[in-house]
């Protein structure tokens, strides 16, 4: 499909302004060079091709049929150009169905059907076709750019117009395919990332996502591009959060609909961004043959001490760190500087403008080769400097990029003051430019982060419990009968997840003689079947310090929720998280870890991962909690270890690979880290079905 050789054009017209035209104008426009059989009853000839009055004139069978037909018409053309023998085919309808057959499939299912029966690729429906600029096939009924770079980018979206937009990007990005994958009724995302994989062209992958359809297959290809070193850069819509809440747990409620996503793009080294500016900085930057290969942060070079002031301020919000130069390179820096200019990162370096040109190439020299540098950023704003261009910014940059074999670019703090002349000057000397100061930041962060995934060692979960723990918590779990919180922290235990010492009482005596057993301080939380947050309800009873306490509490719970309960000792002190297993319908089980305690659900403070991590990724998931300060101890509490919570999240990942798939949802809330370790306090186990 995307290299046909052959192109047969459903409904080929010359009428002006005509779906059945623009498909025609855009294979000339694209340059393409393959047979092109426009196929139309009502022509004899189209554009100086012969027309064929049915697809089954056509001289050979095609490679690609494009239907430009109606929604009615669509399954009555697949079926004919299927039977002639076409390979591939692609459509823009909408594929909706105004008075469909009671009892009938849809359609989309139909030509589904029509196409799998054949073995044929289909691109679409309600999509805008694809390009191919290796091969100058233009697949589309609508207008694209007259010239198009072939480069290293391969750009798949579910929305035909941010296809289109991104196909009109005034940057110059070089592209070997782009694709409006529509509905995906046969060929969708992931089988268009196999393609792009085995493109040696392919250097970087863009994707507009509103769903996965094949959720195996499009983690096996992530997976792949990883493997090959090619980033994939998402922008993921459909994040606010929605109606439907996977399971009545905390831990359902916080992953939300978006949360699948975020644990597999973590787990596959995706970058995420939030929008098309993003998008758009983040491949111009990617295009770049140039990685990071060393080094902690940037260096940014000014021209203002205002808009140095602002760009530190917006890198504080993108978390991008800005590199420690070394007194070596400060002492180089301040010796070429202006009077009263003081050498710095980032650095202001325009004085009195004489021989400035060549202070700024070399001050960028000198960061460039300080070995905390990863990336050099020129920040000037793109406005006309007039040429001739061997005088100027141009000129600096040009010599600064032949200077240099780090990552490199100029970055405007303002989108809408790039001259587009200046910048294509830039780009095509390979360099990119990056428009408006934060959609740039979070390209570089991207890049930043680009070189810790390609670090990453290979996952290393903790080993599970034996098969025997495993069979008999799978087979309970097959049950279906509810968990007591003892039975769920047992089932921690034997995953290797630190537990709080508790026992079952259900009379007043059995209450007394655990709380001695145990040794006060004390908890007694009820145990009534039912009653999963046991805090919305009056159940929990904190710092009972005697058998006075303990009865009083103990006949309080009785007479209100019921004989049974739970008596636990007393949780140090420390900062309460919570950790969960969370059922997703397309991608199974994930981990959760979020700000714990009653607030959990309100903060809204989670991370998610897949199953099974090794101890680094959990370390991820806490390190990205916006709570994450506390856990180092905040006016004047002791630091938790961490690494210890680290422990028990990837404890709790193998539970959730092993018995997930019989696990409706499971909740520790909450887990208590302190200075000497981790320990869950309570445990809400719900079994599938």
């Amino acid at each position: 499909m995307l290299q046909a050789g052959s192109v047969a054009v459903v409904g080929a017209s010359v009428k002006p302004g005509s779906l059945g035209e623009s498909m025609m104008l855009e294979l000339r426009r694209g340059g393409y060079a393959g047979a092109v059989y426009p196929v139309n009853p009502g022509y004899d000839e189209i554009d100086g091709y012969r027309c064929y009055p049915s697809i089954a004139e056509v001289p050979e069978p095609v490679d690609l049929a494009i239907l430009g037909v109606a929604n009615h018409r669509i399954e009555r053309a697949l079926a004919d150009v299927a039977e002639a023998g076409a390979r591939s085919g692609a459509t823009f309808s909408s594929l909706h169905e105004e008075d469909p057959e009671p009892g009938a499939p849809p359609l989309t299912e139909r030509l589904a059907a029509i196409a799998d029966a054949n073995g044929m690729a289909f691109c679409g429906g309600n999509g805008m076709g694809f390009l191919n600029l290796e091969t100058k096939l233009r697949a589309t009924g609508f207008p694209t750019p007259d010239a198009m770079r072939p480069g290293p980018v391969a750009f798949v979206s579910h929305s035909g117009s941010a296809f289109a937009a991104v196909a009109f990007n005034d940057r110059g990005i070089g592209f070997n395919i782009l694709v409006s994958s529509g509905q995906e009724i046969v060929t969708g995302v992931p089988d268009y990332l196999d393609y792009a994989l085995d493109q040696d062209s392919t250097r970087v992958i863009g994707l507009f996502l509103e769903t996965i359809r094949r959720p195996e297959h499009f983690r096996s290809a992530l997976e792949r591009a990883a493997e090959r070193g090619i980033p994939v850069i998402v922008c993921k819509v459909g994040r606010a959060e929605g109606a439907q809440a996977m399971v009545a747990a905390h831990s359902g409620a916080l992953a939300g609909e978006d949360g699948a996503y975020e644990a597999l793009f973590d787990a596959s080294g995706v970058h995420r961004v939030a929008s098309l500016d993003e998008m758009a900085d983040t491949l111009e930057l990617f295009s770049s043959p140039r990685r990071v290969r060393s080094g902690s942060g940037i260096a940014s070079l000014h021209d203002s001490g205002g808009e140095r002031v602002l760009l530190v301020d917006l890198a504080a919000d993108a978390g991008v760190p800005f590199a420690k130069i070394s007194g070596a390179t400060t002492a180089v820096i301040q010796e070429r500087l202006d009077p009263g200019l003081i050498a710095a990162n980032p650095l202001d370096a325009w004085g009195t403008g004489i021989d400035a040109d060549a202070i700024f190439v070399d001050c960028l020299r000198a960061l460039h080769d300080d070995p905390d540098v990863a990336v050099l950023v020129f920040s000037v704003d793109m406005t006309r400097q007039g040429q001739p261009y061997e005088a100027g910014y141009l000129e600096v940059a040009k010599q600064v990029w032949e200077q240099t074999d780090k990552p490199f670019c100029v970055q405007s703090n303002l989108a809408s003051a790039v001259d587009n002349d200046e910048a294509r000057y830039l780009r095509e000397l390979g360099i990119p430019v990056l428009e408006g100061a934060e959609s740039s930041l979070r390209a570089l962060r991207h890049l930043l982060d680009d070189h810790a995934i390609r670090e990453r060692a290979p996952v290393r979960p903790p080993s599970p419990p034996n098969a025997q723990v495993r069979e008999r918590w799978r087979a309970r779990l097959a049950s279906g009968t509810g968990f007591d919180e003892l039975e769920g922290l047992e089932l921690l235990a034997d995953y290797g997840v630190p537990v709080i010492g508790a026992e079952r009482a259900e009379t007043r005596e059995g209450a007394l003689t655990a709380a001695a057993k145990i040794g006060y301080p004390v908890v007694v939380k009820t145990a009534a079947p039912g009653v999963a947050h046991k805090s919305d309800v009056g159940g929990v009873k904190l710092g009972l310090v005697d058998e006075d306490a303990v009865g009083g509490a103990y006949d309080d719970l009785a007479a209100r929720l019921g004989p049974q309960v739970s008596v636990a000792a007393m949780a140090p002190a420390g900062v309460e998280l919570a950790l969960g297993v969370v059922g997703d319908p397309q991608f199974g089980p994930l981990v959760l870890v979020a700000a714990g305690g009653v607030l959990v659900e309100l903060l809204k403070d989670r991370r998610l991962g897949l199953p099974p991590l090794d101890q680094a990724g959990a370390r991820r998931m806490i390190d990205g909690l916006r709570s994450r300060a506390l856990l180092d101890g905040f006016r004047g509490a002791p630091a938790a270890d961490v690494d210890a919570v680290a422990r028990a999240v990837a404890a709790l990942s193998v539970l959730a690979a092993d018995l997930g798939d019989r696990l409706a949802a499971l909740d520790v809330n909450p887990i208590i880290a302190g200075p000497d370790g981790c320990v869950a306090v309570d445990a809400l186990v719900i079994p599938r079905g």
